[in-house]
């Protein structure tokens, strides 16, 4: 039967509860969701985590201007719609092409996003020309809720109210913002007020990094995979009234699925003391209180090497920043040849060779675990997540999760601006 003329038709899936977890609307074994582009390595701060251990200068083995056009055809060879792309760093404003950079990848039709260092290059006149260039997106990081918080994790004075500035320049531009927010021994006690903080200044979305020991975090002390648990607890209880997301947290996922399950069933899950300090003390802030978002931000099933890509500064494809594996280089081989056939990444898009808990876990499929956590703790790419705590099997309710990671497959999502 035709609807009557003039009526508007609903919307492709109303009716439908929403994704509790979204996957790409395509193969990630033919094209990623999200490539990462480390333009340079050179940024003035000196942060305790960093990856990719920043110095000052540039290096001279960095992909010059032309070469980092072939990396974005080769990103637009993937097809349309095409991987959101990533300039990163170290501090992306440290090259002066970075405008020229984003127009060019702007012009092949992808979505160029940057992801800068809040320093002094962080001015109205450098978002502006990032904006005008089409830039869609800007992530930044704020690792304490306090100038003193965040300048000791950063390394130097004065970077709080850089980044507090540039965000709130960019928002004015109309840039969306991205805050990132890194999950370590120090930031722990301070993830409700840091809340509370991106809530009050408005972001897009905000994203919670748990540690990987890599470059200089190797040298950090990581949470407990109880504390782990409990964060990721806390994130999707915010994720009511902001969007919030998790990098290098893949189980995410699987407490968005255990939670969905528990509070059809009106449940709440048992967790520890740190989730309850964080509930107070956000309650206490008042943060859970006003406007509460219609539909909860679903995290997007992604992971290293499946549907992600990293590449670095001389051109080393890697399938994360945090794991200092490569399958090829884009001066010798191209990155879409790379990522769909090179034996490192097709092995990460098999979950049956997973090994430890990862490997016996029900949720290997929609998780998978952090295989950069995983190398950079055990030397095995392939081995468990040291930072999960959840034993395999252990959810009462696993019918209702497989029905809902099911639906979840079926439902293919809109790409958004930030994964």
């Amino acid at each position: 039967m035709k609807p009557p003329a003039g009526s508007a038709r609903p919307p492709a899936g109303a009716g439908r509860p929403p994704a509790v977890v979204r996957r790409p609307r395509h193969s990630v074994a033919e094209r990623p969701f999200l490539v990462i582009w480390e333009a340079t390595r050179a940024c003035p701060l000196a942060c305790l985590h960093c990856r990719a251990e920043a110095l000052t200068a540039r290096d001279p083995r960095e992909l010059d201007g032309a070469d980092a056009r072939r990396v974005m055809d080769q990103t637009a060879a993937f097809g349309k719609p095409g991987p959101l792309f990533v300039i990163t760093g170290g501090d992306p404003f440290q090259r002066p092409d970075l405008a020229d950079l984003i127009a060019y990848g702007t012009s092949l039709g992808l979505r160029v996003a940057v992801s800068p260092s809040g320093t002094p290059t962080l001015t109205r006149a450098g978002l502006e020309a990032v904006r005008d260039a089409g830039a869609v997106a800007l992530s930044l990081s704020l690792d304490g809720s306090t100038a003193a918080r965040h300048d000791a994790f950063r390394g130097v004075p004065g970077v709080y109210d850089w980044t507090l500035e540039g965000w709130r320049t960019a928002r004015e531009l109309g840039l969306k913002v991205q805050i990132n927010t890194t999950v370590s021994r120090d930031s722990l006690e301070d993830l409700a007020d840091i809340a509370a903080l991106v809530r009050r200044e408005g972001a897009m979305l905000w994203s919670g990094f748990l540690l990987v020991p890599t470059g200089r975090a190797e040298g950090l002390d990581p949470p407990t995979p109880a504390e782990i648990e409990d964060v990721l607890h806390f994130l999707y209880d915010c994720g009511a009234v902001m969007a919030t997301k998790t990098t290098e947290g893949h189980h995410f996922r699987r407490v968005a699925l255990q939670r969905a399950v528990l509070d059809a069933r009106g449940e709440r899950p048992a967790l520890g003391p740190l989730y309850g300090r964080l509930r107070a003390r956000a309650a206490g802030l008042g943060f859970f209180e006003g406007a509460r978002r219609t539909v909860r931000r679903p995290p997007m099933d992604v992971s290293s090497g499946r549907g992600f890509v990293f590449v670095s500064h001389t051109g080393e494809v890697h399938p994360s920043g945090f794991l200092p594996l490569s399958g090829g280089n884009v001066k010798e081989r191209p990155l879409t040849s790379v990522y769909r056939e090179s034996a490192l990444f097709t092995s990460l898009r098999d979950p049956s060779l997973l090994r430890g808990r990862c490997g016996a876990c029900e949720f290997k499929t929609v998780c998978g675990g952090s295989r950069s956590r995983a190398y950079g703790s055990t030397g095995d790419v392939l081995e468990e997540d040291p930072y999960c705590a959840y034993e395999p099997g252990s959810f009462p309710y696993r019918r209702e999760v497989e029905a809902l990671a099911e639906s979840t497959k079926r439902r293919p999502p809109p790409l958004p601006y930030v994964s």
